[in-house]
């Protein structure tokens, strides 16, 4: 009786030493896996955030130019430096575009030698050019246009720096037929770097956030809309 018991109690013991030493061997691999959730997280933030990361150079040769205008230069700068590409305003990056977007509208030279792409402008296929409008201005001051995913063309800025105030609002531009515009629904969230493109803003051009961008969208198509409208019409039939 006694020799059984003390089996049994070895067995016992030696049973609950496994049972701990499994427990232990259990802790560390759901600790393991724990760990490796946060990392997997970590590398896919980073692989969303510097999926459109733009090399300042590769830029400038797609425009053919050896120089571009400095707010887009310093644009680019806190587009793949500071932020990421869709998380300082919604909807808006910097992208290198090879003009394919326009060639659905005409594949004439004389109209795409005019048009510099350089922005898709919402989720959904829409994208910002700049208009040479045949003058001897600088690049900088040439109006801004866009060109909507469903049809739509049209002036939405004086210059790049009156497009970089305007999505400074924060939500993606609706463009339609007749109208491109912007506004803010109930289910409105803050981007997540939209602090860091204001304070960017202010710091280097004295501009704080619109609140209404319709002013700036409709000062631009009073000076420069019936002139595109006109030249437009010569490469597209405006319904």
């Amino acid at each position: 009786m006694i020799r059984t018991l003390i089996i049994i109690g070895t067995t016992t013991i030696l049973s609950l030493f496994g049972c701990s030493e499994q427990s232990k061997k259990d802790e560390s691999k759901i600790s393991k896996n724990t760990q490796q959730k946060p990392a997997d997280s970590l590398q896919k933030l980073k692989e969303k955030t510097s999926y459109k990361n733009i090399d300042i150079k590769e830029f400038k040769n797609n425009w053919g130019l050896t120089t571009i205008p400095e707010e887009l230069e310093k644009l680019i700068y806190f587009q793949s430096h500071i932020s990421s590409a869709e998380f300082y305003s919604h909807g808006f990056a910097v992208t290198i575009d090879d003009k394919s977007g326009l060639k659905s509208w005409s594949e004439d030279s004389s109209f795409l030698d005019r048009l510099l792409t350089f922005a898709q402008a919402n989720g959904t296929g829409s994208f910002y050019a700049i208009w040479n409008d045949g003058t001897t201005k600088p690049i900088n001051e040439m109006p801004v246009v866009v060109f909507g995913d469903e049809g739509g063309t049209h002036i939405v800025a004086e210059n790049i720096l009156q497009l970089l105030h305007l999505i400074t609002f924060d939500t993606e531009i609706s463009v339609d037929l007749k109208h491109a515009y912007f506004y803010k629904g109930g289910d409105y969230e803050k981007s997540r770097d939209l602090n860091k493109f204001l304070k960017w803003m202010l710091e280097n051009y004295g501009l704080n956030q619109t609140l209404n961008p319709s002013e700036i969208i409709t000062s631009a198509q009073r000076k420069h809309k019936e002139e595109f409208d006109k030249w437009f019409s010569q490469y597209y039939k405006i319904e």
